[in-house]
C-alpha cells in the first residue's frame, strides 16, 4: 500500500499536552487510476499509418537480364529528372521524335508535358499506349521521383519504368540543366 506520511510539527514551546497523530494519505487508488489511464490510451490511440506507393518491381533472374527487350520507340517517352527540375525525349536519344532541350519545372510543367505527349503518342498509328521511362539522375530528389509518379497516376498512365542507367549523352543534357 502506498502512503504519504508526514512529520509532525514542533513547535519552540517545551510544553506539549498531546501529540497529535500524523495524518496518513493512502496513494493506491490514485495509482491504480494512473495505469488504467495509461492503458486507456494507449489501447484506444491510432497510431500514424505508413504511406506506401505499390511499385511491381520484375524479379532478377539471369535468362531475364540477357534477353532484350524491344520496345516501340513511337510509344516510349523518356522523362530525365535533375534537382526540381527534368527534361525529355520522345522516341530515341540519338533520333527522337519530339524533346525539350531546356529544363522545365517538375511541379508546373510535368503534367502538362505527359498530356502532351499522351495525345501526341495516341493519335500515331499502330501504338496502344505511352511508355514512360524515368531516369532520375544523382541530383535528383526522392520527392522529385515521388511527384513524377504521381503525374503519371493522376494522367492514368500505368506503363512506366524507373531506370538508373543513363547513356553518356544524357548526363551531358543533365549537367546542362544544373
Amino acid at each position: 500500500m502506498a502512503e504519504l506520511n508526514q512529520k509532525t510539527q514542533e513547535t519552540g514551546k517545551k510544553k506539549i499536552r498531546s501529540r497529535k497523530m500524523a495524518p496518513k494519505v493512502d496513494l493506491t487508488a490514485m495509482v491504480d487510476l494512473a495505469f488504467l489511464l495509461i492503458t486507456f490510451f494507449m489501447l484506444t490511440t491510432t497510431l500514424n499509418k505508413p504511406a506506401a506507393m505499390d511499385i511491381a518491381m520484375p524479379d532478377k533472374t539471369k535468362a531475364d537480364v540477357d534477353i532484350p527487350i524491344l520496345i516501340d520507340e513511337n510509344r516510349t517517352a523518356t522523362l530525365i529528372l535533375g534537382e526540381g527540375k527534368f527534361t525529355w525525349y520522345h522516341g530515341d536519344f540519338k533520333k527522337p521524335i519530339s524533346s525539350s532541350k531546356i529544363p522545365l519545372d517538375i511541379e508546373k510543367e510535368l503534367p502538362i508535358v505527359i498530356e502532351q505527349l499522351k495525345e501526341k503518342i495516341s493519335k500515331m498509328p499502330n501504338t496502344k499506349d505511352i511508355i514512360v521511362l524515368i531516369k532520375p539522375s544523382k541530383e535528383a530528389r526522392t520527392k522529385d521521383l515521388i511527384q513524377t509518379i504521381d503525374k503519371l497516376k493522376d494522367q492514368h498512365i500505368t506503363r512506366y519504368v524507373i531506370s538508373k542507367t543513363q547513356i553518356d549523352e544524357e548526363k551531358q543534357l543533365l549537367a546542362a540543366i544544373k
